[in-house]
């Protein structure tokens, strides 16, 4: 079996939930430091594919490699077999996982949402965790809210506060699942700028997105999804100008009117 060179690759990946295929046979490899943008309707199998890859579903079938480890399986002696909970805590540490609600702990403060992951997960004392947490902060204009809780907060300075989280674990990809779906409209533009700031950092980002627009700015792979396949994938350039199928250019022309 040929090695992973990509930051992020899925192999034929198969998930049902009872009698309704989620994603049936969804391969995908995604260069380290890339945007890639998932689009497709309600139920196409977006939001799976993001939580196989962070262990939150276990696929049916298939391979999950992060930075060419697997994950969610350890090969033994019988051949490949399901990571206990202790081993895929060691394999989500490569990931982080920004939520469309937010999924912030609601009786802590800003500031001790940044530092939980890093402290109690990754045992990093408390003063080298602050510090970073703190750079942070500043960096998404939250300085001013560190002792805030996420109820005092606004939509978007909710989101914004889970995008530092997930880089207070210095991750190697960071997943976004719709994080501006849940937002009022006035509010989307300071999550997709925070998420620009992601972006330059280098990170290896996969998002999940109606916001076409920013699609089109910062991916570097538009993946277009429906009934658990991937009907087309390209550049943003391509892709969203010049649709090779029907099924993509009714769902842009929905989407864009």
């Amino acid at each position: 079996m040929n090695e992973p060179t990509a930051m992020v690759d899925l192999r034929g990946i198969h998930k049902r939930f009872g009698r309704t295929t989620a994603l049936n046979g969804v391969s995908l490899a995604v260069p380290a430091g890339s945007v890639v943008c998932i689009i497709g309707p309600s139920g196409s199998g977006k939001t799976t594919a993001l939580r196989c890859i962070n262990c939150l579903e276990k696929p049916d079938s298939g391979l999950i490699y992060v930075d060419g480890h697997l994950v969610g399986s350890v090969r033994s002696r019988r051949g490949l077999i399901e990571a206990n909970e202790r081993e895929i805590a060691r394999q989500r540490r490569g990931t982080a996982m920004v939520f469309q609600h937010f999924n912030l702990f609601a009786h802590y403060t800003t500031l001790e949402n940044l530092i939980a992951g890093p402290r109690f997960v990754q045992g990093i004392p408390r003063a080298a965790a602050t510090a970073t947490a703190e750079r942070l902060l500043e960096q998404f204009g939250l300085a001013d809210k560190r002792n805030s809780y996420p109820a005092e907060l606004s939509g978007g300075q909710r989101q914004r506060v889970a995008i530092a989280r997930a880089l207070a674990l210095d991750p190697q990809v960071i997943l976004f699942d719709e994080p501006t779906s849940a937002l009022d409209p006035e509010l989307i533009g300071e999550v997709l700028e925070a998420m620009e700031l992601v972006a330059a950092q280098g990170k290896t980002m996969i998002v999940v997105t109606h916001e076409i627009g920013f699609a089109r700015k910062l991916a570097h792979e538009v993946v277009f999804m429906d009934r658990g396949e991937i009907v087309e994938s390209g550049p943003p350039g391509e892709i969203l100008t010049n649709p090779q199928s029907a099924r993509l250019g009714e769902f842009l022309d929905q989407i864009l009117a």
